[in-house]
């Protein structure tokens, strides 16, 4: 299995905390955002790899840490070449420039790169293993609120997802999608189809709707506690909040 975390973004809603210094690289307890997520990829059995795909703006700060950074599991960083938030290519475009740049032909797992989670990620990688298909892993908010600000799913008695809302005004569910999806490696050739067919690559919810569409694919629903760092609110109560 192959990883790839996506954190091109310029994430301007955390100005100025992230005018010089991307989020991911932002501090939680200690440690940059990025880190964490790793640590728990390190849980999975057979990982090959840790692609981090930066912009060309923050390509140095990732280089520099990735430097000084230590894990079980390899860890190169790519730069997608974008020099601003008018001329980025999306997160699904940065997921395909990792494949081809990568020549990635295996199971893959993508996880966002502003994701803070304590909750292991075995229980959704055996799931998937099970499946053998497309799963997003998911999680309850509870409220109608916090789903119009996020990419929900609705999801049958066989956890299958039948319908996919980005930001919707009406959600019809409270499952938000954490950023954490895993594709079997056949299915993997989606992305290059998906951009191929002219759809907007800035985000994986836009991705996730044509997938209802076009594949099958299934939920698999966290009640741990998960924090989307996107804006200052948020990363401050990451930061009280947050058990590593």
């Amino acid at each position: 299995m192959q990883v790839v975390i996506p954190v091109a973004g310029y994430a301007t809603r955390l100005y100025p905390l992230t005018k010089d210094r991307p989020k991911a690289l932002l501090e939680v307890k200690g440690k940059p955002i990025v880190e964490h997520i790793v640590s728990r990829v390190e849980e999975l059995p057979d990982v090959d790899c840790i692609f981090i795909v930066s912009n060309d703006k923050f390509y140095p700060n990732f280089e520099e840490w990735a430097q000084g950074f230590q894990s079980r599991i390899p860890v190169k960083v790519l730069n997608d070449g974008t020099k601003s938030n008018e001329d980025r290519i999306g997160q699904v475009g940065d997921i395909q420039f990792a494949i081809e740049e990568e020549k990635i032909d295996a199971n893959l797992l993508v996880i966002a790169g502003d994701n803070l989670f304590n909750f292991s990620l075995l229980p959704a990688f055996n799931f998937f293993r099970e499946k053998k298909a497309i799963v997003n892993a998911l999680w309850d908010s509870k409220s109608l609120e916090v789903a119009r600000q996020q990419g929900i799913a609705v999801i049958d008695d066989g956890k299958k997802i039948v319908l996919f809302q980005e930001k919707a005004k009406k959600p019809k569910s409270t499952l938000t999608s954490l950023g954490i999806y895993f594709l079997p490696r056949q299915q993997v050739m989606l992305f290059k189809r998906f951009i191929g067919e002219g759809n907007d690559p800035d985000k994986m919810g836009y991705f996730m709707i044509w997938l209802v569409k076009n594949s099958v694919l299934y939920g698999f629903v966290y009640t741990e506690k998960w924090f989307d760092i996107g804006w200052p609110s948020a990363l401050e109560k990451a930061r009280a909040e947050f058990v590593p």
